[in-house]
């Protein structure tokens, strides 16, 4: 079962555009199992912390989302955030 909604920091790698997850450390991954979630209360430093570093920094666009733990999993609350972390989905009808 999931649990209740956390943040993380999301944004798009610098170089080439791809979705990628603040991890810690200064560190980046286009993998959103890879991310820190922390509850809404810590969300602000997270934001602050996935900001800090040498300019020109490895994200653009940086971001707070929603997303929950599901299991070992980390799943984003939202479609939109679901493509960006899984890939387009597949249209109807072409199974």
């Amino acid at each position: 079962m999931a649990e209740s909604a956390q943040k993380l920091a999301t944004g798009n790698r610098l170089r080439d555009g791809v979705p990628v997850y603040f991890a810690g450390a200064g560190t980046w991954s286009p993998k959103v199992s890879d991310a820190v979630l922390v509850e809404a209360g810590a969300a602000e430093d997270l934001l602050e912390e996935a900001q800090r570093g040498e300019t020109p920094l490895q994200a653009v666009g940086v971001e707070l989302i929603e997303a929950v733990r599901e299991g070992k999993r980390i799943v984003p609350v939202t479609l939109r955030e679901k493509i960006r972390a899984t890939g387009p989905t597949t249209p109807f009808g072409s199974r």
